[in-house]
């Protein structure tokens, strides 16, 4: 029995090879899963399955039916092919392959693994099809190389462009918006790098305005998008009104990187703090926290303060560890009279030995939920 696939042929670095197109149906029968994990790294042809990975992208297909993109699977065949070229064409036919063929995936094994999970639950899926590249098989060593030149130049895209362009997510959608209608963030934020070099005129990231929105609104969802943008734009407008250098930076009065070298306020483990101090905040005091976010400005932000090492420093750096994070929203809770919980109080305690906050926590007995 021979199976049959619409196909072009090609020759690259002096090998001929064919790209086919497929029906997903076929994709789990014909590449067949590999479990090299039985195997040492150097007899393996493939890196090892993370299954951890697989259904993420089961997901992405199942809840993009209409809009699902995946680029071409890259595989080694082990058998003669037949391919008959169309009158006048002889780079377009058809390609003939035995059913038994078994091909090896050289790149996309998560995504043919993804392909069988989301076909089970979706069969009507069966009849969409994948552009397959196809490389005859030579040996482990040529298949180890096809490996690395594939995933060699492979770089992934920046945070701060992948919320830009990703317009199926809700919350990418309210960070865009917080970044384009908040005067103080209008023109200083960086839709590209997920950092700053030093001398950008720019003071924030996308991703960092992302992951502010997220930790204050948490979670996203069709019925309440206008709701949460709302509140994230009234938040972030006041949490704006009580850093004055922001404005500096807009009036031309400061140049950011002057503001980035003696303020740490811009730097993403603090814009996640703030986010998060602002969902304990609101739920806290649902009509009083625009007058209690006031008390940002009795905060000595800048690096130099002896108060942020251990929590949002080490040395001269800013520190973007979950850990840190964490720690950065606890100390602006306490510095705005919020309650800590028993968990937050100790590891704040633990970064830090400073007087100051140890004073601070000192005060909040009684007052831990």
């Amino acid at each position: 029995m021979k199976l049959s696939f619409p196909a072009m042929r090609g020759r690259m670095g002096h090998r001929d090879y064919f790209v086919a197109m497929m029906k997903l149906t076929l994709v789990p029968k014909l590449f067949r899963f590999r479990d090299w994990a039985e195997l040492p790294p150097e007899q393996r042809a493939q890196r090892l399955l993370q299954k951890s990975r697989i259904p993420e992208i089961t997901r992405y297909i199942l809840e993009n039916e209409d809009g699902y993109l995946f680029s071409s699977l890259t595989a080694s065949y082990d058998c003669e092919p037949n391919f008959q070229a169309l009158a006048g064409h002889a780079e377009i036919g058809l390609l003939e392959i035995p059913f038994e063929t078994e091909l090896v995936i050289n790149d996309g094994q998560h995504r043919r693994a993804a392909i069988e999970e989301a076909l089970k639950e979706n069969p009507r899926l069966a009849n969409e099809t994948i552009s397959v590249v196809l490389f005859p098989w030579e040996d482990l060593d040529r298949m180890q190389q096809m490996f690395s030149d594939l995933n060699r130049t492979a770089r992934t895209t920046s945070k701060s462009l992948n919320i830009l362009y990703n317009h199926r997510d809700l919350m990418s959608q309210i960070a865009l918006a917080v970044a384009e209608h908040i005067d103080e963030f209008k023109g200083m934020v960086d839709k590209d790098r997920i950092s700053l070099p030093l001398r950008s005129p720019k003071l924030f990231t996308l991703g960092a305005i992302y992951d502010a929105a997220s930790a204050l609104l948490v979670s996203v969802s069709e019925p309440d998008f206008d709701q949460k943008r709302d509140l994230a734009f009234d938040f972030f407008r006041a949490v704006a009104e009580n850093f004055p250098e922001w404005r500096k930076v807009k009036s031309a009065d400061l140049k950011p990187y002057e503001l980035r070298q003696e303020f740490i306020h811009t730097h993403a483990t603090i814009l996640w703090a703030i986010g998060a101090m602002g969902h304990t905040l609101i739920s806290t005091f649902p009509v009083e926290w625009p007058d209690k976010l006031k008390m940002l400005r009795s905060i000595d932000w800048r690096r130099i303060n002896r108060e942020w090492q251990g929590i949002a420093m080490a040395g001269t750096d800013v520190v973007n560890r979950r850990q840190n994070r964490m720690d950065s929203a606890s100390f602006l809770k306490l510095k705005l009279g919020l309650k800590l919980t028993p968990t937050e109080e100790r590891s704040l305690k633990g970064a830090t030995d400073t007087p100051s906050i140890v004073a601070d926590l000192k005060k909040l007995v009684g007052k831990i939920v």
